[in-house]
């Protein structure tokens, strides 16, 4: 690569990574900066040193939009040799003193696991299998183009059927078409993937995407860890001639080198830092102003055997969500809403040695967590957690080995663009999921030319899927280098 390359990438999360490859894909020169010492952002899996040999997720775990991202269908990780293990039940929901609701991979396998709630689970998600697709491009589109689920009359069809849903869950009126306390609390723990007030719009769009996925591709993980698939992204780059450098702070534009084109994977405050006294007057302020969510908190832990969940078919879910019933987390979440620290948070677990044996070194295994607090909360979340496994897995206590806590005040030691501990880089309501992270038709730049934005902070949504990056890179690909066709992502013999 010469001195001065093309396209410098600030940050190597999955939309950095995403960005940087299609640049390099496109025949530019790329160069990735990273200020961690490690490369992968929210996609890292690293030795914490809590016991030797185990690894542990930094921030993501279990992966659903890593095969059902339209970039990374492109991109198609299983083709690179990638191993993804699929657990037949996606996710699980303990409820207290009766048996956990499930939700299998297979969705005839759901239903009638959910009994005589089962039919409103099925007339809820059979529809929208019929045509999978077009769920998640209206999910993760970039919300300015047309997706190509509205070019015929069945995607449009489908899109409403979408809707209609969407609407339901987001309403007072959510417990009409889920009118079982299992159904219910089942697609409420899908909605705690987003932080926010329940019901509401985005975790209600997080809930119907991720629920439908569940039942059609399933939550697949890489073997591994979550490492492999950015581990994948920088084989790529090289590949192509492109390089990521980690321990390289960037504070301003003046400690990047020259290029014709910068695409930043921060937040927006970091942002209009970088570009600190070269943006618009109007967009510096929107950046700066752009509203935090709710944060995550996070431990993992070390355990010397499985969680003994009281239900044992919870040990069989790749993803458990904690909370009780739906009334139960969305009194917990209007607490963080608030501004409080609930009792019974909202928790996201995963054991990922229920589906990658591999994970289990000596007898230990990780169990990867995190829960819900309010935006910058200092306390210490390892009891709140601790207390909420108990209670669905009496003896858990007896299990721990080791663990590591970060509450929401710290978690942006290990990201910055977790400001406290938003791992969502913005507030997600239906307004902001349009306008991220202000109001114009080009959410990705940044008012200065050749200056895009392609962290979470812009549309489509958090997550692992590469698609905010994948949009800012085709917009600098055009307006930029004038380079209208975009490249293939497939892997090349």
């Amino acid at each position: 690569m010469s001195t001065q390359p093309d396209v410098v990438v600030v940050g190597s999360g999955p939309n950095g990574l995403a960005a940087a490859v299609t640049m390099a894909r496109a025949g530019l020169s790329v160069e990735v900066l990273e200020a961690q010492p490690t490369i992968g952002g929210g996609s890292r899996t690293l030795d914490l040193g809590l016991a030797p040999g185990i690894v542990n997720d930094i921030c993501s775990a279990v992966h659903p939009l890593a095969i059902a991202s339209p970039f990374f269908v492109d991109f198609d990780l299983r083709a690179r040799g990638l191993e993804f293990t699929t657990p037949e039940i996606s996710y699980a929901q303990p409820l207290d003193g009766r048996p956990a609701a499930l939700a299998f991979h297979d969705l005839a396998k759901t239903v009638e696991h959910l009994g005589e709630a089962g039919p409103e689970w099925d007339r809820f998600f059979r529809p929208l299998l019929e045509r999978v697709d077009d769920t998640i491009w209206l999910s993760l589109g970039d919300k300015r183009s047309l997706p190509p689920t509205l070019r015929d009359a069945s995607g449009i069809a489908n899109v409403v059927k979408f809707g209609m849903r969407l609407l339901s869950q987001a309403s007072p009126a959510w417990n009409i078409p889920l009118s079982h306390e299992t159904t219910q609390a089942l697609f409420t723990g899908v909605g705690s993937h987003a932080i926010g007030p329940l019901p509401g719009m985005g975790t209600a769009a997080t809930a119907t995407m991720l629920a439908t996925i569940a039942h059609a591709g399933g939550w697949p993980s890489p073997v591994g860890g979550s490492q492999a698939i950015t581990d994948a992204l920088v084989a790529d780059l090289e590949a192509h001639g492109g390089r990521a450098t980690a321990g390289v702070r960037v504070d301003h534009v003046a400690d990047m080198p020259a290029a014709r084109a910068y695409i930043l994977d921060t937040s927006a405050g970091n942002a209009a830092d970088i570009f600190s006294g070269l943006l618009p007057a109007h967009v510096e302020r929107a950046l700066r102003t752009f509203k935090h969510g709710n944060a995550a908190a996070k431990v993992d832990f070390v355990l010397n055997g499985p969680v003994p969940w009281a239900d044992p078919d919870v040990a069989r879910a790749g993803t458990v969500h904690l909370g009780g019933t739906r009334e139960q987390m969305a009194a917990a979440e209007g607490d963080v809403v608030a501004g409080r620290m609930p009792e019974h948070p909202v928790c996201l677990v995963s054991d990922p040695t229920v589906f990658d044996p591999s994970r289990e070194v000596n007898g230990l295994r990780p169990l990867w967590t995190y829960c819900h607090v309010p935006f910058d909360c200092p306390i210490d979340p390892t009891e709140y957690i601790t207390r909420q496994l108990e209670r669905f897995a009496p003896g858990f206590r007896d299990t721990i080995v080791d663990y590591r806590s970060v509450p929401a005040s710290q978690m942006s030691e290990h990201n910055q663009n977790y400001t406290g501990g938003d791992i969502a880089t913005g507030i997600i309501t239906f307004y902001r999921m349009l306008a991220r992270p202000r109001t114009n038709w080009d959410n990705y730049s940044l008012g200065v030319p050749g200056a895009y934005l392609c962290s979470s902070a812009t549309p489509p949504a958090p997550g692992v899927h590469g698609m905010n990056g994948w949009f800012a890179a085709q917009r600098a690909l055009k307006h930029r280098f004038g380079i209208t066709e975009v490249p293939s992502l497939a892997p090349q013999d």
